[in-house]
């Protein structure tokens, strides 16, 4: 059936009006400024803290930062953390922002690191999967990407958001990324509030309601499914939190599982449109905490989010050993 979301017409896609009443009903439900921006500025005296861009419907107050260590060198490895893609996915940017404060420096020695912990400043404040604009900031980051007719999803134009991403990346001109890990979570609201959004949103027939995965998991892409790499990040989460277990049909979310806590995607994160794909880092990938999780609370969600990248980073200096932490033997 045509999605019976509160906003449009059943079976019509919408329009500028529709899109408008959307946005229109949103409300700021949380503080950017707060639990945010003035976070970020506490690490100005450890870091290199930067904006590099703003959003139209407020430039002063959803102005984008990014953080790097201070000490770059061309013979690190170059590594990038992502998170707050979809701004209601807390412990992306909570996760990304306890990893500076207690974790980034130490790396520092062996990596240049940059961090992008808000991608998506309004959807932060109004709990949202989309943009102002009502579009998905994590399908618009490959902007000229192929359109494959009959794919679930397919790269979408740039949104302020991504082309700010892009304009950055543009700017620091790395010639290799050695890791790029974008924070998510997967939330009961996904069926709840964004399916049928989107199905309103787009004027077809609402999906049925996915298995929402009670647990954590990782995401992987054709071509780079390094099971070893994906294995130390899987070991070191379930330290924290537990691990999602399949549906009964070995998948979850609908993809295929192909080790414990790792799904396959069909095609690219680039060319999917995924900001997990702006970069050509040698290892990528996006995380999924479960928040929903009875056995999950903020702090659990944060440290699960942090394990991870730790656990990437170790893998790569341990993969790396005799370049960045050379045999005191």
């Amino acid at each position: 059936m045509a999605s019976s979301y509160s906003i449009g017409t059943p079976g019509v896609a919408w329009g500028v009006a529709e899109k408008a009443e959307w946005r229109d009903s949103r409300t700021i439900q949380r503080s950017y400024q707060d639990e945010v921006v003035t976070k970020i500025h506490a690490l100005s005296d450890r870091f290199q803290v930067a904006s590099y861009g703003t959003l139209s419907q407020d430039p002063e107050k959803y102005v984008m930062y990014s953080v790097k260590t201070k000490n770059w060198s061309s013979d690190k490895p170059c590594v990038l953390i992502t998170g707050g893609v979809h701004g209601y996915e807390t412990s992306g940017v909570q996760g990304a922002l306890v990893f500076l404060q207690t974790q980034a420096e130490a790396f520092s020695e062996h990596f240049n690191i940059l961090v992008c912990p808000c991608v998506s400043p309004w959807g932060y404040e109004t709990i949202q999967r989309w943009n102002a604009a009502a579009v998905d900031p994590n399908r618009s980051c490959n902007p000229d990407g192929e359109i494959v007719k009959g794919r679930s999803f397919n790269p979408e134009a740039a949104t302020e958001e991504s082309r700010a991403l892009l304009d950055l990346f543009k700017e620091l001109d790395i010639p290799q990324w050695s890791l790029h890990i974008d924070l998510h979570e997967t939330t009961d609201t996904d069926d709840t509030e964004f399916r049928p959004a989107k199905a309103a949103r787009d004027g077809v027939q609402e999906p049925p309601n996915e298995d929402i995965p009670d647990g954590f998991y990782l995401v992987a892409q054709p071509g780079k499914t390094q099971p070893e790499f994906f294995s130390k990040l899987i070991e070191a989460v379930r330290q924290v939190t537990h691990i999602a277990p399949t549906d009964p049909d070995g998948n979850l979310i609908g993809e295929p599982v192909i080790q414990e806590g790792v799904i396959l995607i069909p095609a690219t994160f680039q060319d999917l449109g995924l900001c997990a794909g702006m970069t050509n880092a040698e290892y990528a990938t996006l995380t999924e905490v479960y928040p929903d999780s009875p056995n999950a609370t903020d702090d659990i969600c944060n440290q699960a989010q942090v394990a991870c990248i730790v656990a990437a980073l170790q893998h790569i200096q341990t993969t790396l050993k005799a370049d960045i932490c050379p045999s005191k033997e």
